[in-house]
């Protein structure tokens, strides 16, 4: 990669949007790569793309999957040196979620008597409550918090820990979240402090580390990640659930709801609901 970051930018059709955004997924070069996908213009029907390659080779993917769709535009922006990451929460509203208020430390004041109020601030980690991943996550629990509580609450791919924490903060009373890179686990330590939550949050490589075993079996298990780790982990995070357990997973578009559904209707899982946030799509699966 050059010394200069880059952005890259895809626009089209939503259908195509979201083929090059599953070939962008399907592509184990990419994996982890940072990417977007959002509805820019309904009127005219154009969704868009934003791609931030760390590396040339991140970039050269991102450029040959995306170049295999001619009916999207694609161009490359160079991006000025700035903190980007902090310009960009400075600029990010607060999100409300049924009964939950995500916001960060410049909207400290705005914060609503009636909400869960949950201070997110990202850094390195995902998760700030605006991804419609985690909007859809928060909305599908707070659905569920209206018709029965949950002790044991796992998030499987934490990132910032909003999940984990907003269990915490609703009467779970114990909250443990995982995940793979250990600076999103002390990120997600972080606002679990920051929000007066005892939520746990440990850097494991997997549901079968020692450390989120103790607290097994859960209530509910969070996983907001991608449509393939969902697909491989449909097994564990059976085993993770107790009979009646219920599964919320995202991190997948809409086209591949029906390949992530399979994998856990197969396990005896049976879907109570859906929901659609712009591309993406929240299972909420409940285990028989």
């Amino acid at each position: 990669m050059s010394e200069s970051a880059v952005q890259i930018i895809a626009r089209g059709p939503r259908a195509v949007a979201e083929r090059a955004a599953a070939a962008i997924d399907a592509d184990p070069l990419l994996e982890g790569a940072t990417y977007s996908i959002l509805e820019e213009d309904e009127d005219k029907g154009v969704w868009r793309i934003d791609a931030f390659p760390t590396t040339s080779d991140e970039a050269d993917g991102f450029r040959a999957r995306l170049g295999e769709h001619p009916e999207l535009t694609v161009i490359t922006e160079t991006l000025a040196d700035a903190d980007w990451l902090a310009m960009a929460l400075s600029g990010l509203p607060p999100v409300r979620a049924g009964r939950f208020f995500v916001y960060g430390l410049h909207d400290r004041g705005r914060t609503p008597p009636n909400a869960v109020n949950l201070r997110i601030e990202a850094g390195a980690a995902f998760g700030t409550g605006h991804h419609g991943t985690t909007v859809g996550c928060l909305i599908a629990y707070d659905r569920l918090l209206k018709k029965r509580r949950f002790e044991r609450v796992l998030d499987v791919g934490a990132g910032t820990g909003v999940l984990a924490i907003a269990a915490s903060r609703t009467g779970t009373r114990k909250a443990v979240g995982t995940d793979i890179d250990p600076i999103s686990a002390r990120i997600s330590r972080e606002n679990a402090l920051v929000n007066g939550s005892n939520a746990r949050f440990v850097w494991a490589s997997g549901l079968n580390d020692r450390a989120v075993r103790q607290d097994a079996p859960y209530d509910l298990v969070f996983a907001n990640i991608l449509a393939r780790p969902l697909v491989s982990l449909a097994q564990d995070i059976k085993g993770a659930l107790k009979p009646g357990g219920v599964a919320i997973l995202s991190g997948l578009l809409r086209t591949q709801e029906r390949f992530v559904r399979a994998a856990y209707l197969a396990r005896g899982f049976k879907l109570d609901s859906r929901i659609r946030k712009d591309a993406w799509c929240t299972l909420v699966l409940v285990r028989s």
